[in-house]
């Protein structure tokens, strides 16, 4: 049998199916996952996320696998060394942006105790359901994810606009925005 997924995962790597099947829209509540695909999502920031998924093991040897604990503690040689790491996407202000959000989100966590609690707030602590038929009907941005963008950046965050917040809240399930004739729309609804 032959599933049907997003357009943009139909007929794509295996990698790719595999974040889509197992990953893209399930909803997360983990603070270092939360990081990590905030981290990712700014990364991808006028690349292709194929880029960006082929480089995730990368980021995780790179980024001490997404402790922000770890990675707040960063200094300029460890921004050197992330500069010359062919395993990440080496743009400086993309790497230097990595370490600042590590400490916001931990300043999220001491102030409201986890940066799960901050970000879901957003979306009043449930996914929201797009009814989409076709990839070109999905929103680049929403009220939501300009409202998350704005206290983002408010708090100090970088690398965190709009529609970069927008496919951060796609990816970690705070939108469900399979389409309706994918597989995993149904199973993410219920």
């Amino acid at each position: 049998m032959t599933l049907t997924r997003c357009e943009w995962a139909s007929g794509s790597s295996e990698l790719m199916a595999a974040y889509h099947d197992e990953e893209w829209g399930v909803p997360s509540h983990d603070d270092r996952h939360l990081y990590e695909l905030l981290t990712l999502e700014g990364a991808q920031a006028g690349l292709s996320w194929s880029t960006i998924l082929n480089k995730r093991e990368g980021y995780r040897r790179a980024f001490a696998d997404f402790d922000p604990e770890v990675v707040s503690q960063f200094g300029p040689k460890d921004a050197e060394r992330l500069l010359a790491d062919a395993g990440i996407v080496r743009n400086r202000l993309k790497v230097e942006s990595a370490l600042t959000n590590a400490a916001r989100v931990l300043e999220i966590r001491d102030e409201l105790g986890s940066f799960d609690a901050y970000l879901w707030r957003f979306v009043d602590g449930k996914p929201i359901v797009g009814r989409w038929h076709a990839l070109a009907e999905l929103p680049a941005e929403t009220d939501e994810s300009r409202a998350l963008s704005k206290d983002l950046k408010r708090r100090g965050f970088r690398f965190v606009g709009p529609t970069v917040c927008y496919a951060f809240m796609q990816a970690t399930g705070m939108v469900n925005d399979h389409t309706v004739d994918c597989f995993r729309f149904e199973d993410l609804t219920r």
